[in-house]
């Protein structure tokens, strides 16, 4: 496994400790001098640059002379408010901070492999399943905590209300197994496309770059950006869009 300098310095200054911990949990590592792979290399890498821009911003927050950073930040924060206000509706504002940190974090990780030396962990295939697993479950919790067990298990069985005493029988049975099935689906559905666009891209670039390694390869580093962006709005606004779901009340 061919390791990036900030992966070197992690396996350097945590590998002992993530051996000891894999060994305590019964797992073996594929590489044992090497235990902390690139992908979660990259992303402690995110997690830090965006703890330091937070705190950044938190330390040069004024009211009468607003810097850059805390300019940035608003807009960012009042872009997915008011998408979460759109789709979600009531009570929106408690998930905007989830929404703004996801958002922030898969437009890092896509936007890292633009920096010499580094690469996008949301085109290794388990990044963005981990995302995408944490989204599932936030959004299933929500609608539990927003509507009891009862209320929210009427959102798999589908409307009840005035329907004849056979169908209120029959349809939860054909309605159900669907719904449960469509909701796994979105598993796959947020992870196969981020990681496949990413890892695409990544693909398509180093391969022109190593064809015609002047001018051309700026072109396609334009348009990483580009499907970077559109990938990141999209797994926001799906969850946003899970998230409204999962928050109704079904009558």
């Amino acid at each position: 496994m061919e390791q990036l300098t900030f992966t070197k310095f992690l396996n350097h200054l945590l590998g002992p400790a993530v051996n000891a911990l894999l060994q305590a949990l019964h797992i073996q590592p594929a590489h044992p001098a090497a235990p902390i792979p690139n992908s979660v290399a990259m992303e402690v890498l995110v997690v830090l640059l965006l703890t330091a821009f937070f705190i950044a911003v938190r330390l040069r927050l004024s009211v009468e002379n607003p810097g850059g950073l805390q300019l940035t930040m608003e807009g960012i924060h009042g872009f997915i408010s008011n998408l979460a206000d759109e789709i979600i509706g009531h009570n929106s504002s408690k998930f905007v901070p989830y929404l703004t940190v996801l958002g922030m974090f898969i437009l890092t990780c896509n936007l890292l492999s633009l920096v010499p030396g580094l690469e996008s962990p949301t085109a290794v295939e388990t990044v963005p399943l981990g995302a995408a697993l944490l989204t599932w479950f936030y959004y299933h919790f929500a609608g539990l905590r927003e509507n009891g067990v009862g209320g929210y298990l009427k959102h798999f069985i589908g409307p009840q209300e005035g329907m004849p005493l056979a169908v209120r029988i029959i349809l939860p049975i054909l309605i159900f197994p669907i719904e449960v099935f469509s909701h796994l689906a979105r598993i796959l559905s947020l992870s196969v496309r981020l990681f496949a666009n990413m890892f695409a891209g990544e693909m398509v670039t180093l391969v022109f770059f190593s064809l015609v390694p002047i001018g051309i390869p700026i072109i396609f580093e334009g348009l990483h950006v580009g499907v970077s962006l559109i990938q990141t709005y999209i797994f926001v606004l799906l969850p946003a869009v899970y998230l409204g779901e999962a928050m109704a009340h079904e009558h």
